[in-house]
């Protein structure tokens, strides 16, 4: 459905509300902050991820233990809206990064692209994932992993992403 430039301009604060919705679910992930994911979704959501189909609490249990072992990171791009009152369906590609070691271990990477379908609510002002249902378009796997002795183009001692409470992005920049 194309919506006119007036109707975009009465959607901007509900459209960027959801894509913050949409990149906080990115970030919870990917420095695996639990309370950050809780805010992504309505307690009654359903997220149906892979081989997994389960609420926020069952996700974070399936999820997390396998996020602490790898280091990750989720590129969110071309977010679709399409508002109708106070739902909207979301359609939002994503390619997902998984990098096989994590403090020395040895692994493999390996890439996925796809999409998020979500069923957004808004309830109390507030927009959040009511359903998701997880699209993988392709993925592609690697025999091994970079080597973080050596580092990225020779040089070992650079700032290292890493999880909740840890990464930078806690201290440095003071995100909560």
């Amino acid at each position: 459905m194309i919506r006119t430039v007036a109707q975009i301009r009465n959607e901007l604060a509900d459209r960027e509300a959801i894509r913050d919705c949409v990149y906080r679910y990115a970030r919870a992930v990917d420095r695996c902050d639990e309370d950050l994911l809780r805010t992504v979704y309505w307690p009654d959501a359903i997220d149906t991820h892979l081989d997994f189909s389960g609420t926020v609490e069952e996700l974070i249990k399936w999820a997390i233990p396998k996020l602490r072992a790898i280091d990750n990171v989720h590129l969110i791009t071309n977010v679709l809206i399409q508002l109708e009152g106070a739902k909207a369906a979301v359609e939002s590609y994503y390619s997902y990064i998984a990098y096989g070691s994590r403090l020395g271990r040895a692994g493999r990477d390996s890439m996925m692209v796809g999409r998020y379908l979500d069923r957004f609510e808004r309830r109390n002002d507030e927009w959040r994932i009511a359903a998701r249902l997880v699209v993988i378009d392709g993925f592609r796997e690697y025999s091994d992993s970079g080597d973080w002795s050596v580092g990225p183009f020779g040089m070992p001692d650079v700032p290292r992403g890493s999880v909740r409470p840890g990464d930078y992005s806690y201290g440095w920049l003071g995100f909560r």
